[in-house]
């Protein structure tokens, strides 16, 4: 197989990537190195991908079309895997054009030449963030989701509205890839367990928020990569049982999916802590501080349709997941001083 996969410089194109390798197809990454985190990171995971001889990395900006194009001539391309996005809620909060631009006027470039193109499945990842005012846990795909609490999650989205609108127009396959908080070696600087980690080690204090009363399902990254992977070949096709008088926002007349990318076991934040000082050796100071704008409650996974589809279910606990960052976390001090 031929694949595209964007934000292969990311921490979860990158995982992904490098999965299709092993698994012997060839990969064309895309992405921008940009400094929203520690550009060094990002150029360390594509020199992993780079020396395999079936990677090839294209540099550019989702919405420069001219810069995607030349990614898409290197095709044709089996799958495409979209990853690639300007990441994280708060970050939108002060940032919102960066979001426009990449999130919504990026992805509009993505659907166009997946149109124009004809690829076979687009896969695109969204966000646990859509479900937004949704109280009612585990969440699952056929919830309503119109009331996103932050910019980033309205584009994710944007995102699926728009997949859906190219899937009944044009009849091109998209499935959507709702992750739930994302964890592990290679991640992401920004994100809470990372950046607990550095302040625990260093002995500074970490902020929580909402005074520790937060549940998240997090979902360590190979199981998110094995979910995608087993996507590739499932091409969606349009649902018999789709009633527009009771619609299933997860799936349609068209060609279009949504599924879950979960560990189904909510885990809070307090626990979540404890388990670090338990594997680093030190206690955390804390900082209790409220609730913050753009933040939810609590994250959950139903994950029975993903099952349904695949056989697989996200299988990693917490402690088994955190032990396996904070390793390679200390392997890679030099790399992220």
């Amino acid at each position: 197989m031929t694949i595209l996969v964007t934000g292969a410089a990311g921490f979860i194109g990158f995982h992904v990537a490098r999965r299709l390798l092993r698994d012997g197809a060839q990969v064309v990454g895309f992405d921008n190195l940009n400094p929203y985190y520690d550009p060094r990171l990002k150029q360390a995971r594509l020199d992993q991908l780079s020396g395999d001889p079936l990677f090839e990395f294209f540099r550019g900006n989702l919405e420069d079309r001219s810069a995607l194009t030349k990614a898409f001539d290197r095709g044709p391309f089996d799958a495409v895997i979209h990853l690639a996005a300007q990441a994280g809620v708060r970050y939108s909060i002060d940032h919102p054009e960066t979001y426009i631009q990449s999130n919504v006027v990026g992805f509009l470039n993505i659907l166009e030449e997946c149109r124009s193109r004809s690829v076979k499945h687009l896969l695109y990842a969204s966000s646990s963030s859509v479900y937004g005012l949704n109280h009612h846990t585990p969440f699952t795909t056929s919830d309503n989701v119109d009331h996103p609490v932050s910019l980033y999650a309205a584009t994710k989205k944007a995102n699926e509205l728009m997949a859906h609108t190219y899937s009944h127009l044009y009849g091109l396959p998209t499935t959507g890839l709702r992750f739930f908080t994302v964890y592990g070696p290679w991640g992401r600087p920004d994100m809470a367990y990372f950046k607990f980690t550095q302040a625990i080690v260093a002995g500074r204090p970490i902020e929580v928020y909402n005074n520790g009363a937060l549940w998240r399902d997090f979902t360590y990254i190979d199981d998110i990569v094995e979910g995608v992977v087993r996507l590739i070949d499932h091409i969606p096709s349009p649902d018999p049982r789709w009633n527009a008088d009771t619609p299933d926002p997860a799936t349609s007349s068209a060609p279009y999916r949504v599924f879950n990318i979960g560990n189904s076991s909510p885990v809070k934040l307090m626990e979540f802590i404890a388990t670090l000082e338990r594997l680093l050796g030190v206690a955390a100071i804390l900082q209790m501080r409220p609730m913050q704008l753009g933040d939810v409650h609590s994250t959950s996974a139903d994950i029975d349709a993903l099952v349904a589809e695949v056989g697989f279910a996200p299988r990693t606990t917490i402690e088994v997941g955190l032990e396996k960052f904070v390793a390679w976390y200390r392997a890679s001090r030099d790399l992220l001083q």
